[in-house]
């Protein structure tokens, strides 16, 4: 067999398909369709590496996009943004000292996944509100597929 008819074996190896009118199949393609965004959520968290930061939750911003595996429905899967929002602030009011954004945002990503099932892509920028003097916002930003959470569950501790 030529190289590029190795290439072109498997169609789209792992992606689910969508069946088209015609009876032709389309992947899904990550980071496409619908999804839900979350834009602004604050929430006082324990964060930080600096000595004054262990004193007193601060407060953190939370911009997320929450794409969809496939059509939401009702009658099936369907991510609720009162829901993930209320969740996701409830967990981070009861969890301890965290020393690393970085670490509080994969925490964050990790929950997302297990509680929502629906939940195929994820996009979280999380930044501390004037942290630093100059700059109108710093911060950190992640973006998982359901495949990136799986890998990473399966990492040994």
């Amino acid at each position: 067999m030529k190289p590029v008819e190795k290439a072109f074996a498997e169609p789209l190896a792992g992606l689910e398909l969508n069946r088209l009118d015609g009876g032709l199949e389309a992947p899904l393609l990550p980071g496409r369709g619908w999804s839900v965004f979350i834009d602004a959520l604050t929430v006082p968290v324990r964060i930080g590496i600096h000595p004054h930061e262990h004193d007193a939750p601060q407060p953190i911003v939370i911009d997320a996009r929450l794409g969809y595996r496939r059509e939401p429905s009702e009658a099936t899967e369907w991510i609720d943004y009162e829901g993930y929002c209320t969740r996701v602030a409830a967990y981070l009011a009861r969890k301890p000292h965290t020393r690393l954004l970085e670490t509080l945002v994969a925490d964050i990503a990790e929950l997302s996944f297990r509680e929502w099932p629906a939940l195929d892509t994820l996009t979280l920028a999380v930044h501390k509100p004037k942290i630093r003097p100059g700059t109108q916002r710093v911060g950190v930003e992640l973006e998982w597929t359901r495949a990136d959470f799986l890998r990473r569950a399966r990492k040994p501790a």
